[in-house]
């Protein structure tokens, strides 16, 4: 089977609004990486333990949720007359119509304070059955939210009110679905569309929605489209004198000026396709996943011009790489975790294996880093916790109903975990 996305998720690193360091507004936290500098974040729980709350939440969506104050705000779909089926190499479901929604919840209790449809689509593109049509994670900042379904449509909303400010589309054949998350930088809403038709970054007015660049793709030598389409959210980093949009496509990994769009530097990185996995960055290295083919992850410096593929990649490993989920640095050392279960402790300057370890169900969910733990979120509820370091410590372990595939997210004391059917304050007030 044809693996395919990430859930996605987006990066702010450097932009005109930096948020507080107890939020999470937007994928992978502040920093896009994973990495949580909050205090007493949650170490156990269950259904019955070390919950402030347990909502319901409408329709089906496995974008991670976002935090920024006292509200959480989350994308979802609608779904009517789904189906699941094969569609060539590929276990798919159909629908016969999603409403492609927007939610606001209370941060204290969890109750619904506003809702608002973005985009009502009859018969939409299939996705994949691991996939949703909301996947893509949402940007949060004071006074706007910002949200993306790929090729049914993007849009900026009021936060505070759930009004549209803007929409517009983008289409693209995904061919399993949308993944990749929006990313906002300065005065710009950045977005990649790495599809099977079209392979390219583009940046809009995030005030207006309108256009601002488009850079293609490098060239790809593919000998089918499935084979170009790809799903990695992007980083910023400021590295090397300079601001960097770090974005791994298929065969290529490449740095852009977020501000222009203009190519910096650029890496082949093989044949690898379908990438979920979003970079990391550390020490003059981004940390790259390569997707399906042979599954590798390459550190590649980031002080180079033009093409650097010859020069700049410092090593690569295929020991129980990701497809889906994303590496994370914590201390010295990095951390992943396989589609299969098996987690990972590596040193960052030569791939080196510290110790691996067998977690006991698939975890396409990416990991996070806070309080000197990694929290490793299997697709069918459990959750384990093991202290960062060079020698394995299983801290604890616990277990939740429901399937996450959604990134979950840190805010202050508390962990905000979405299944297909709930999302879960987790950590007492």
């Amino acid at each position: 089977m044809q693996r395919l996305f990430t859930t996605l998720g987006a990066a702010v690193l450097v932009c005109s609004w930096l948020p507080a360091a107890e939020d999470w507004p937007q994928f992978r936290g502040p920093r896009g990486d994973g990495t949580s500098t909050a205090t007493n974040v949650p170490l156990a729980w269950s259904e019955t333990n070390n919950l402030a709350w347990k909502v319901s939440l409408p329709g089906r969506g496995r974008s991670s949720p976002v935090v920024l104050d006292d509200r959480i705000w989350l994308t979802t779909a609608i779904e009517q007359g789904v189906q699941r089926t094969r569609i060539g190499p590929d276990d798919m479901q159909t629908a016969e119509h999603v409403s492609l929604q927007a939610l606001c919840l209370e941060r204290v209790d969890g109750r619904i304070l506003w809702q608002t449809t973005l985009f009502d689509v009859d018969k939409p593109d299939p996705v994949h059955w691991l996939n949703s049509w909301a996947t893509p994670t949402p940007v949060i900042e004071p006074g706007r939210f910002y949200c993306d379904f790929g090729t049914f449509g993007t849009a900026c909303l009021d936060s505070e009110t759930g009004k549209v400010v803007w929409q517009t589309r983008l289409p693209l054949d995904h061919q399993v679905g949308p993944g990749s998350s929006p990313v906002v930088y300065r005065n710009l809403l950045i977005l990649v569309r790495d599809g099977r038709d079209a392979q390219y970054v583009t940046a809009l007015d995030k005030t207006t929605g309108k256009p601002v660049w488009k850079t293609d793709r490098p060239p790809l030598q593919a000998s089918s489209p499935n084979l170009k389409k790809s799903f990695s959210t992007p980083l910023l980093i400021h590295a090397a004198g300079r601001t960097q949009l770090v974005s791994t496509s298929p065969q290529w990994v490449v740095a852009y000026d977020p501000a222009t769009g203009s190519e910096i530097w650029r890496g082949r990185h093989g044949q690898g396709f379908s990438i979920g996995t979003c970079p990391a960055f550390g020490d003059g290295l981004v940390f790259i996943g390569t997707g399906c083919m042979k599954a590798q992850l390459l550190a590649v410096g980031v002080d180079g011009q033009g093409d650097v593929t010859d020069t700049q990649v410092r090593w690569k490993s295929l020991r129980q790489i990701p497809i889906m989920s994303s590496p994370v640095l914590a201390g010295a050392d990095l951390y992943w975790v396989s589609d299969e279960g098996m987690a990972t402790c590596a040193d960052p300057r030569t791939g080196d294996i510290f110790w691996q370890e067998r977690l006991g169900e698939p975890h396409l969910a990416s990991p996070l880093s806070a309080e000197g733990r990694i929290y490793f979120f299997g697709q069918a509820g459990k959750t384990t916790v093991v202290k960062a370091g060079r020698q394995f410590d299983k801290l604890a372990e616990n277990r939740l109903d429901g399937t996450v595939i959604a990134t979950p997210a840190v805010a202050d004391n508390a962990l905000f975990l979405r299944t297909d059917t709930h999302l879960y304050r987790i950590g007492k007030e």
